[in-house]
Order: structure tokens, then sequence, then C-alpha cells
């Protein structure tokens, strides 16, 4: 039953923000092009429910050449990202994308965040239970994320880890309206996650 609540918000919030969001889509093709050359649309590998890889999906918000050094963490106003992309990131237009990925199934609209593998596993062996956050599916945005400022080093993913396991244990559809309703207001108020 809670699965079924979940997708059931899952289709029609994502088909409603897609929706509302195709003029920003729009508008956010054409200045990513002006800015910075290269594809719009960025992919990466993140892991999912159970460990499991999946390709994510964002409108790009860094040069190209961002990660030549390695993977790093994202840092709030990350100097990778051209001026349009921290806009972006800020409000989370950059995540859009992601709907379809809500939509095939690999993210609910809530959940925690997927990372890439190349940091999970990592933490994992730094963070005690940190492979519990993996029993449900990911989402685009969070408990952690709405409850915890933006993290980029271990010790704030070890504090958001306690808000993504208290949203598993106590998950209810208010405590998933809660977070979406968190999440909009982040958005309008260009906090960024």
């Amino acid at each position: 039953l809670e699965y079924l609540q979940k997708r059931t918000v899952d289709a029609i919030g994502s088909m409603i923000v897609f929706t509302l969001s195709i003029p920003v889509l729009l508008y956010s093709i054409v200045k990513i092009k002006q800015q910075s050359p290269g594809p719009v649309i960025y992919t990466q590998q993140r892991v999912g429910i159970l460990g499991k890889e999946f390709t994510l999906y964002k409108l790009r918000s860094m040069h190209p050449d961002a990660e030549s050094r390695g993977a790093q963490f994202a840092e709030q106003d990350d100097p990778r990202a051209f001026p349009y992309g921290l806009t972006m990131r800020k409000s989370r237009i950059d995540e859009i994308p992601q709907l379809w990925n809500v939509m095939k199934g690999d993210l609910h609209l809530v959940g925690p965040r997927p990372e890439r593998k190349i940091f999970t596993d990592e933490l994992e062996k730094q963070i005690p239970y940190y492979q519990e956050r993996h029993i449900i599916r990911p989402g685009m945005s969070g408990w952690s994320q709405v409850m915890y400022p933006y993290g980029s080093c271990v010790e704030d993913t070890r504090q958001k880890l306690m808000y993504d396991i208290y949203y598993i244990k106590n998950w209810d559809i208010w405590l998933e309206f809660e977070v979406l309703i968190r999440t909009l207001g982040t958005m309008m108020s260009r906090k960024g996650l």
C-alpha cells in the first residue's frame, strides 16, 4: 500500500511539475547553449535501490571539463559551474530531467538522494549503516535535503544519513507531502539543496 501511495504521488506530481516547467526548461536550454559549449543534458551513473546503478539525467550546469581532475563532491557555489549553471543549481532547475527517472521508476520524488558509486563505496567504509539508505528507491528530493544545509564532506554526509534513516523508518504520506512542500519553499527561495 505504501509503495502504491508513493508511486501515485510520483506519477501525478511528476506530470504536474513537468508540465509547469516546460517554459523554464526551454529557457534553460537556450541559456546553457549561450554560456557553455557541449550537450544540454548531463548523464551520470548513480546508486539506486539495493545498490544497483542507474543513469541519472540533469541539465548540465558545469563546464564540460568539470571533472578533468577526477570525481569530486559538488560545492554550494561550485567554481566549475557557469553563471546560469549556478542559478539552475540554486533553484534546482537542473534537476527537471530527473522527472524522467521518476516516471521510469529509477527514482521517487522523495527519498534519499542518490550518490555516485565512487563516493558510496568510500562512504560505506567510513560511515556505519550508510548502506541502509539503499534499502529504498532514492528520490529527487529528500528529508535530509530539506532539513540539513548543503553538505560537501563526510561529516555532512554522516549528519544527512540520520535524516535519511529517520525518513525511511517514519515514512507516511504526510511526511511525503511535508518534504514536497519544503522542497517547493527551497526552490522558491533559491537556497539550493
